[in-house]
């Protein structure tokens, strides 16, 4: 049976997602069919990188913090790329063809990027291109996976049809039930989660991003000397809100306890079931139970992050 969105779309007018569809009108309605798998989305406003050439996987699989270099066809991962201090720079998701391996990730940040491979290539059977204007990327249908998938890739002569095929079936649904159930699931989305100083150990991404029995890759020795010493200087948490306010407070909001700022709102959004929720970055040893502040609002923790 064909699903059609209740209403014309509202799209985000800035932000990493401008030009993307926000929602169409029944938010609710979207979200509960995104957890049911019978939603998809259009990810076109994200770049598309691809990286051709016999070396690509073990190339990849040294510069980013994820295993790789056994990456079937068809296999969907999540890789970062660190600086040399392990502060988080880039943030990417990745699937291979057999010929080829495409990245998919925000447009802002796709620049910087393609510098940093080019400038890696050195002597080894590579090449990197956007192609953007060939390819999109869909949030396909099925239920949410670990990476926030299912991912398609679709070429953009074949996204017409595409679209035709999951709208048989399945409501589209935008960018709103997506982040919303990021949020409620604790995935961190660098640029709205993250700062300059933040690690991959503060934001929940060992043992997903960040493989933790793989070799040497730049950024590793902090990751690992944190990890040992079990003690990010912050932790990630899901902030449950007190939904009495019609206003949520912003994203870059300070956070405070007992009138002491100890962190910094990231992502917010209202969810079907939990209401607003949000998340956010806060020192070390604030503890857990405590009810925070952010913008007069009272927020209740929820741990993404060990705290031992």
């Amino acid at each position: 049976m064909l699903q059609l969105p209740a209403m014309n779309p509202v799209y985000i007018e800035e932000g990493l997602d401008k030009g993307a569809i926000w929602h169409f009108g029944e938010i609710a309605k979207e979200q509960r069919a995104l957890a049911e798998g019978k939603a998809w989305a259009n990810l076109s406003h994200r770049s598309v990188i691809e990286i051709s050439g016999e070396d690509r996987l073990m190339w990849l699989h040294s510069l980013t913090t994820q295993f790789l270099e056994d990456l079937q066809p068809g296999q969907w991962r999540e890789a970062l790329i660190l600086d040399p201090q392990g502060h988080v720079e880039q943030q990417f998701f990745l699937v291979d063809d057999g010929k080829s391996t495409y990245l998919h990730l925000d447009a802002a940040q796709a620049p910087a990027l393609i510098s940093y491979l080019e400038s890696m290539k050195f002597m080894l059977r590579v090449e990197v291109k956007d192609v953007s204007d060939k390819f999109t990327i869909l949030r396909a249908p099925g239920k949410t996976d670990e990476i926030g998938g299912p991912y398609a890739l679709v070429p953009r002569a074949e996204l017409a049809e595409t679209e035709s095929a999951f709208n048989s079936s399945n409501l589209q649904v935008g960018i709103w039930a997506l982040e919303a159930d990021r949020i409620a699931k604790g995935r961190a989305r660098i640029l709205l989660d993250t700062d300059h100083k933040s690690i991959p150990n503060e934001i929940g991404a060992l043992n997903k991003s960040v493989h933790m029995k793989k070799g040497c890759y730049r950024g590793q020795e902090t990751v690992a000397k944190v990890f040992n010493l079990g003690q990010p200087p912050r932790r990630l948490v899901l902030l449950h809100l007190d939904g009495s306010n019609v206003e949520l407070p912003k994203h870059g909001d300070s956070i405070y306890l007992d009138g002491k700022e100890v962190g910094v709102l990231g992502s917010v959004a209202r969810h079907y079931e939990l209401g607003p929720i949000g998340l956010a970055l806060v020192k070390r040893n604030t503890p857990s139970t405590s009810t925070l502040i952010v913008a007069g609002i009272a927020a209740s923790q929820e741990l993404l992050v060990s705290v031992e």
